[in-house]
């Protein structure tokens, strides 16, 4: 017998309808139509607006039947529409009362929340038709793609090894060779280049749809235009940045993605999305409706009692994320990625704002935090939070975590920064060297909690770090008043570049010591596209306006500075050949397997002597092999010296077991090759009992 749910039951010219089903939100494909569902809890009426692909007037225009509103959800089945070539959107009617918190406007057209693929800014930087009565289009998806055997990874945290990359940039410039600079398809031309630097997790900044020409304008000093370049003002969260997809013109950019994701699992690499859930591109009341604020402003935005938006995360407005109905979009759109796009795990920006209540207040039980800690689809997923917002809530160490969130360790990037350059303290420095159990061994919280860094997209790169004391954001065109000031940067003798010898000597080891402590130190590792071949931005902190050689990847770096990136290659393989690196545990500073040595060891110029007064600048300490993976698997012993004193020091070394020898792996003070040496090839060292360290470098041997 044929089913009843496909006749319709209504008419609107030639269009057939039927009640529709209220979930899943969104457009989803039913037997013989389409059913579309919208949420709004203070609208009165809701319209159904159908376009075909890029044309500037609707096909038709449907109002929802009130007996098609079920609660606060309208849902309607159109049948027998040309799905794959129409574009939709609602008209709202209901109250304008921005006092109240109402901004209803049916003249306006609003994008769908849950919009799986958004057009309008299909291909990247063309202009737009600003006179286009729909500017950001939504569009009906429909999965017909073979992932083959494909499924997440799975690695477990404390071995990843995480290469924090922009889509655009790392393939836009002329150099990078490959067919279709600047998008997805052209990541998957370079996955041998991720599988011979070592890491096994590749950050992607943003790829939910955002708008490019989003607060664009000339700059002051070039008058080359300025852009939204990062990406970090969500248009539509479940839809994929058309303008990143080589196939983005013809709509396919949600195929692109999978295959994207696919071949990167083929080859060891997980995905991990940096996802904005704090704030979207509606801005503040100046701002343009797209979505969100024609929808249901007072319930998905954080309002003053005057209908103000709170702004707690600098960019004009906050969603309301403990609200039960943004809970739950939140929720939906997470496990859309992870269940649809095989996503590993995700990277919260300004996550702190997750677990403000509706008048921004912290709460000690956020609903969000828990829910997704806790929610069966993601349960394999890693959940990364930015552990502050712009607001000045910072929870780097006491994020709600539910045994499950990681952190952007802030404290160990400013710490390590500091204690590179000669400032901070070996005590600070230990701490982060060991997973810092200071922040999260109380709760209970292993090393892989911290996710460990030194930059990041925000900030300097690695070469500028060692270039600069001061940002250089002159052409952000906001009379550098932008970026953050304080850097713990250290320009070694002069700002900027420069041809002396000296200085550029004493930047090459700073930046070899930072990749050193990054990759000897327990947590997660997280490196910043173009550091491994000394990429700079020229002083600027705050590149997030330029599509430009600023922001783009240079690989003709790979050549001029050939002998950092087989440094940081070599020092993520000798992190990923030893296992007493990679602990799920924090060290317990004694001897549990019976090798006659604790887990982990401190000593200084002299062996077993560490000195920790705060003007000390030197700090060794030895890891125990049989100790490695809780004393599941047996490792090498690791002898790490580090001198940050701007003078050359003499370090007695421990003695190995009788059996044993140490061998030189690592010694920062050597000029290239003999910096590093590939795991397994380390030769022996003359003197067993000491070595001399040069001025600012470190030495790490392999006992065996």
């Amino acid at each position: 017998m044929e089913r009843i749910d496909i006749h319709p039951t209504h008419k609107h010219g030639d269009f057939k309808l039927r009640v529709g089903r209220p979930m899943p939100f969104g457009a989803s494909l039913v037997p013989g139509g389409v059913n579309f569902s919208v949420f709004s809890s203070y609208a009165t009426s809701c319209t159904l607006v159908l376009f075909k692909r890029h044309a500037k007037e609707p096909i038709a225009e449907i109002p929802f039947p009130d007996e098609f509103r079920i609660g606060n959800v309208f849902t309607m089945t159109v049948f027998e529409i040309d799905y794959e070539n129409i574009e939709y959107g609602y008209r709202m009617d209901g109250p304008f009362n921005p006092q109240e918190g109402h901004y209803f406007d049916k003249n306006k057209i609003l994008l769908d929340p849950y919009a799986k693929i958004i057009g309008g800014r299909d291909v990247w930087g063309v202009t737009p038709d600003w006179n286009d009565i729909y500017q950001h289009r939504s569009r009906i998806s429909f999965d017909d793609f073979d992932w083959e055997n494909d499924r997440p990874l799975e690695i477990p945290p404390e071995d990843q090894v995480i290469y924090e990359m922009h889509v655009r940039s790392f393939t836009r410039h002329p150099s990078s060779g490959v067919k279709h600079p600047g998008t997805f398809a052209a990541i998957r031309e370079k996955i041998s280049y991720f599988k011979e630097l070592g890491v096994n997790a590749i950050e992607l900044m943003p790829i939910y749809e955002f708008d490019e020409f989003e607060h664009s304008r000339p700059s002051p000093i070039t008058g080359e235009l300025l852009v939204n370049y990062w990406g970090y003002s969500t248009v539509g969260f479940f839809a994929p940045k058309a303008g990143y997809a080589a196939t983005g013109k013809l709509g396919m950019q949600v195929d692109e993605v999978k295959a994207l994701v696919k071949e990167l699992h083929k080859n060891g690499l997980e995905v991990i999305l940096d996802v904005v859930f704090n704030h979207t591109a509606e801005g503040d009341q100046r701002g343009p409706t797209i979505s969100f604020r024609g929808l249901d402003n007072k319930t998905y935005y954080m309002l003053t009692p005057e209908g103000y938006y709170f702004n707690f995360s600098g960019c004009g407005n906050t969603l309301n994320c403990n609200n039960p109905i943004v809970r739950n979009i939140v929720l939906d759109c997470l496990r859309y990625w992870a269940s649809e796009y095989h996503i590993d795990g995700f990277r919260f920006d300004l996550a702190a704002i997750l677990g403000r209540d509706a008048w921004g207040f912290p709460l000690s039980n956020p609903p969000l935090l828990e829910t997704l800690a806790f929610d069966p689809i993601l349960a394999k997923c890693k959940l990364i939070a930015e552990a502050w917002d712009a607001g000045g809530l910072y929870q780097v160490g006491s994020f709600p975590a539910y045994g499950r969130w990681a952190e952007w360790n802030g404290k160990y990037r400013d710490n390590i920064r500091k204690f590179l350059k000669g400032d901070g303290t070996v005590g600070d420095a230990a701490q982060c060297l060991q997973g810092s159990p200071n922040l999260y061994a109380h709760q209970g919280r292993g090393p892989a909690t911290s996710i460990n860094f030194i930059t990041a997209h925000d900030g300097f790169t690695l070469a500028d770090m060692v270039s600069y004391n001061d940002k250089h954001n002159e052409a952000n065109g906001e009379n550098n008043n932008d970026g953050c000031n304080d850097n713990d940067s250290w320009n070694c003798g002069a700002e900027g570049w420069t041809d002396d010898p000296g200085i550029n000597a004493l930047r090459s080891r700073q930046m070899r010591n930072a990749i050193a402590m990054l990759m000897v130190s327990q947590g997660v590792p997280m490196i910043l596209m173009g550091d491994e071949v000394g990429r700079s931005q020229n002083g600027n902190n705050n590149t997030y306006c330029h599509d430009n050689e600023l922001n783009w990847l240079n690989w003709d770096l790979l050549k001029t500075n050939a002998s950092l990136f087989r440094f940081v290659k070599n020092s993520i393989a000798f992190r990923n050949a030893h296992p007493v690196l990679r602990n799920k545990y924090h060290f317990q500073n004694r001897d549990y397997v019976g090798s006659g040595y604790a887990d982990i060891t401190w000593h200084g110029t002299q062996a077993w002597n560490a000195d920790w007064s705060p003007s000390c600048r030197t700090i060794a300490f030895m890891l125990c092999g049989k100790h490695a993976k809780a004393g599941s698997v047996e490792d090498n012993y690791i002898y790490v010296a580090i001198n940050m004193h701007w003078e050359a020091n003499w370090f007695e070394i421990p003695g190995l077991p009788e059996e044993l020898r140490w061998h030189i792996s690592v010694n920062t003070g050597c000029t290239s090759p003999e910096d590093i040496w590939e795991p397994g090839m380390e030769p022996k060292l003359e003197n067993q009992h000491g070595i001399l360290l040069g001025d600012r470098s470190i030495v790490i041997l392999v006992g065996k």
